[in-house]
């Protein structure tokens, strides 16, 4: 089994349907989820859109949205592993993620419980 994967935000990548389908180079399950993310929204998607290989990827497929997200970014510039290890955490752009994401209470969780795990000093 592969390193559960955390993104900046505190997003379990490694547990994500597209991340997973990526990784597994999975055809049924891109097509079961353009059609899922064609229903949920105003848009068309295709299996082929259905790539990411999780915002922490330097080089890898990323889905759209990840490209302007103000969280990864701030991560990437700082060179952090996530906002865990962020001297700003709890940060205004990530309080305002956790308060708008369908799940941003365990997202929060899951970096609490790295920052509570960090040796400081």
């Amino acid at each position: 089994m592969a390193p559960k994967q955390i993104a900046y935000c505190g997003i379990a990548c490694s547990e994500c349907p597209t991340f997973i389908a990526t990784q597994s180079d999975d055809n049924e399950k891109r097509k079961e989820i353009a059609k899922q993310w064609t229903k949920e929204s105003n848009h068309s998607f295709k299996p082929e859109d259905v790539n990411c290989d999780g915002c922490l990827s330097e080089t890898g497929k990323i889905i759209g949205y990840v490209t302007t997200c103000e969280i990864r970014k701030c991560g990437r510039e700082k060179q952090i592993a996530n906002c865990a290890y962020c001297s700003s955490y709890i940060c205004e752009k990530l309080d305002t993620f956790f308060k708008r994401a369908e799940k941003g209470l365990i997202y929060k969780a899951t970096l609490d419980k790295i920052k509570a795990g960090l040796k400081i000093g």
